[in-house]
């Protein structure tokens, strides 16, 4: 930055300063250099109108010909480019301690302003030090801002990626209402609790929220309150001290200290132990983290957005959920709706995600006929969206050709259901009977594999089939799923 060549555009209609300004800025040799001189204002808007990049400081007479000139000016360059930096020479004020008059330029965007006083100094400005030393500063700013806004530009189009990749699919009723109620709550900074059964799509309404938000630069961070041991859920939470318990050889920062400034998601806010409930309380109250052995709290700024697919009232009533921590997450209420009450989105997502697999996997889309649109549209889709994600890609794994409707029967599992429902006597023939043990443990890992894609974790599933955490990992190690 020392060495480069700063270019200039300078306002002024008077010949005699036009020369003063060159003999002061001349001794610096090819430090600067004096793009174009203008008369007056207009001329001079065009000029920085046409080549905006051009031009790194502005030098300019308050008082100039034309009928554009003064703050006025000042601004409407700015507007074009605020990286400009604009100097300012008058004969207005020979008092450097005018606030009014500083106070105005400054606010219209100037960066700096000089007297042309006394008159008697024919061949340089006066204060040719502060007036070189200005330039030099204006310059140095403008570097700074330059750069900033390169990072502004990257760090946007990184959160517009990321809107893209997790866009908001569907245009039935529901879901422009959803898509209207992310975009008015996502500007807020208030908490949000979100409902929808599982497969739905609460996290990609969350991240929306958060991309959409002022907070849209700082931390997203995720956190399952189901998929983390009970007696952990603290500790990550909150972060601990060296030396807080046994094994604790170093600091660790908690999810909401990585938060600090953005938002946390906490998906499956009902799973929360009641001792971790207390403590997210006094976070939402008061901003204050307890850090496990540290004796003073800190404060935090984090957005909190909760998910659930159980309604929390009930468990206010069977007392597994703390009510006033209730209202604290209740600010805003969200509901996403399931994939049965969109309607015509089946078709447009069932498109889409095999657009999408078939990019991945590097191989040409299925085509999804009108007959196979309409088995996809009367399933009920108690997965939702997941289950119909996962349909499409299996379709993809399968099948080389469109599949047929009966091929997406089978994926889906509609025939699987169909035999079920007919009775086994449909199934087998005497010569093909199997011990009853054989047959309990294939239904088992079938079902067991079903209900382990419809839920987003391991203490969901679980919960679904009334096993313990311990008997659950069990069963599925058994199963060959662990």
């Amino acid at each position: 930055m020392k060495n480069d060549t700063i270019h200039i555009l300078v306002i002024e209609d008077e010949e005699f300063d036009v020369r003063r300004i060159k003999n002061t800025l001349q001794p610096s040799g090819e430090r600067f250099n004096i793009v174009d001189i203008v008369d007056e204002g207009v001329t001079a808007l065009e000029l920085v109108q046409k080549q905006p990049d051009t031009y790194d400081i502005i030098i300019m007479d308050f008082q100039i010909g034309g009928g554009l000139r003064g703050e006025t000016l000042i601004k409407q360059i700015k507007e074009i480019n605020s990286t400009i930096q604009i100097i300012v020479i008058t004969k207005m004020t020979i008092n450097q301690t005018d606030y009014d008059f500083a106070n105005s330029l400054m606010e219209a965007g100037a960066f700096w302003y000089g007297t042309k006083y006394p008159g008697d100094i024919e061949e340089y400005i006066y204060q040719p030090t502060d007036f070189i030393l200005s330039i030099q500063n204006a310059y140095q700013r403008r570097q700074l801002e330059l750069e900033r806004n390169k990072t502004q530009s990257k760090l946007d189009r990184q959160v517009h990626e990321i809107l893209e990749k997790k866009q908001i699919i569907g245009d039935s009723p529901p879901m422009q209402e959803m898509v209207r109620q992310v975009e008015k709550i996502g500007k807020t900074h208030a908490n949000v609790l979100i409902y929808g059964e599982s497969g739905t799509g609460k996290e990609l309404v969350a991240t929306n929220l958060h991309y959409k938000s002022p907070r849209k630069y700082e931390n997203f961070v995720t956190v399952n309150c189901g998929s983390i041991p009970g007696e952990l859920i603290e500790s990550e939470l909150f972060g601990y001290e060296q030396g807080a318990f046994t094994g604790a050889r170093q600091s660790k920062a908690g999810l909401f200290e990585t938060a600090d400034g953005g938002t946390i998601f906490l998906d499956e806010i009902a799973e929360l132990p009641l001792k971790a409930q207390t403590k997210l309380l006094r976070v939402l109250q008061n901003g204050e983290i307890d850090k496990i052995g540290r004796n003073k709290s800190y404060t935090v700024d984090v957005r909190v957005i909760a998910a659930t697919n159980r309604r929390l009232e009930s468990l206010l009533e069977e007392r597994q959920f703390r009510e006033d921590l209730f209202y604290r997450l209740n600010v805003l209420q969200m509901d996403v709706p399931a994939l049965r009450e969109r309607g015509r989105d089946i078709a447009t997502l069932a498109h889409y995600f095999m657009q999408l697999f078939s990019e991945d996997m590097g191989v040409p889309p299925l085509e999804l006929s009108d007959e196979v649109i309409r088995v996809l549209c009367a399933y009920d889709w108690p997965g939702n969206v997941r289950e119909l994600q996962n349909a499409m890609q299996r379709l993809l794994l399968i099948y080389d050709s469109a599949p047929t409707p009966g091929d997406v029967e089978a994926v889906i599992g509609l025939q699987h259901r169909t035999n079920e429902a007919s009775g086994y006597r449909s199934v087998f023939t005497a010569q093909e009977i199997r011990p009853l043990r054989e047959i309990e443990v294939e239904f088992r890992a079938d079902y067991v594999g079903y209900v382990r894609e419809q839920c987003d974790t391991d203490a969901e599933a679980a919960r679904l089939l009334g096993l313990a955490p311990p008997n659950y990992h069990r069963m599925c190690k058994d199963l060959g799923f662990k």
